[in-house]
């Protein structure tokens, strides 16, 4: 009986080890996103179950990314990207947050409405959820999945409702929400966003498929100026920092959370980003997180 129990217990001490072991790894290929970039965007419908279906045109686009580690925690690391247009103006863009063993996710159902759901603690063992925000920190859209390391391969794979991207939403409206299969794979000279995507029309009754996108965000390394970005994140990191603690109240308080489109004639992003402004000229403002948090709940619908 004392062996079986000894048999037992290292059992479980190498199975700890291995667990800790593969986290580490996880952690490593997330933080390995990390770096300046050209990144390139294509997309493509690759196919419709309605005959009759008109293909819209293919999609492509490029540009200088920063992306760099924000938060870095146990459980909790944050990756904020910044989109640098002829080494001199710097759009704050997408921020992706990954978390381990998140049994919470915030859900995209449609028309700028997120819910919670829940999941048991076995059903999230050892996954990553990437939680991706857009330009203004509001949500987009969550995947959970694990981190795959084998044959000098290392990827993860999620998928998650989104809304439309922003290089369609104000120019469609054959469909209001776009699931997203995503594989994130580091490269020799990167890593690269790979989608297939389903572009849905959802409503009270149904899902009903629209049609196929194939698409690839690719990030390669090379001779790129990204200190321009890393000044303005210097100046503007404060702000942005008291905006993401607005943010967790806001989820905190909402198990579904409804974004009115503008309020008095103005966007979300338009009137946090003004208030960033002021907040870099004017060093002295105060309490910049509940004037966030005030602005961000006049989008709130009910």
């Amino acid at each position: 009986m004392k062996n079986i129990i000894t048999a037992f217990i290292l059992l479980i001490a190498f199975g700890l080890q291995a667990q800790e072991e593969k986290k580490a790894q996880d952690i490593a290929a997330i933080k390995a996103m990390e770096g300046c970039y050209k990144v390139e965007f294509n997309f493509a419908e690759t196919f419709s179950p309605d005959t009759a279906y008109e293909y819209h045109d293919r999609y492509y686009s490029w540009g200088i990314e920063y992306v760099f580690v924000i938060e870095d925690s146990e459980d909790l690391i944050s990756l904020q990207h910044l989109l640098i247009i002829n080494d001199s103006t710097i759009i704050k863009h997408w921020r992706q947050d990954w978390v381990y063993e998140e049994n919470e996710l915030l859900a995209y159902d449609r028309d700028k409405t997120w819910k919670k759901t829940e999941y048991a603690p076995e059903q999230v063992e050892g996954t990553w959820t990437q939680k991706v925000f857009q330009v203004d920190d509001s949500p987009r859209y969550e995947a959970m999945g694990t981190w795959v390391h084998v044959d000098g391969k290392h990827y993860w794979e999620g998928t998650g409702d989104a809304p439309l991207p922003r290089r369609e939403f104000s120019k469609r409206s054959d469909y209001n929400v776009m699931r997203r299969h995503s594989r994130m794979q580091l490269s020799e000279d990167g890593w690269f966003l790979e989608q297939d995507n389903e572009k849905i029309l959802r409503t009270d009754d149904d899902d009903k498929l629209i049609c196929h996108e194939k698409g690839m965000e690719t990030f390669t390394t090379g001779d790129y100026n990204c200190a321009p970005a890393v000044k303005w994140w210097e100046e503007n990191h404060a702000y942005w920092s008291d905006v993401r603690l607005a943010w967790n109240e806001v989820f905190s308080e909402n198990p579904q959370l409804k974004l009115a489109k503008k309020v008095d004639d103005k966007m979300l992003w338009q009137r946090l980003f003004e208030l960033g402004d002021e907040a870099v000229q004017n060093t002295s403002k105060s309490d910049l997180k509940s004037k966030v948090k005030g602005i961000i709940e006049q989008y709130i619908a009910a």
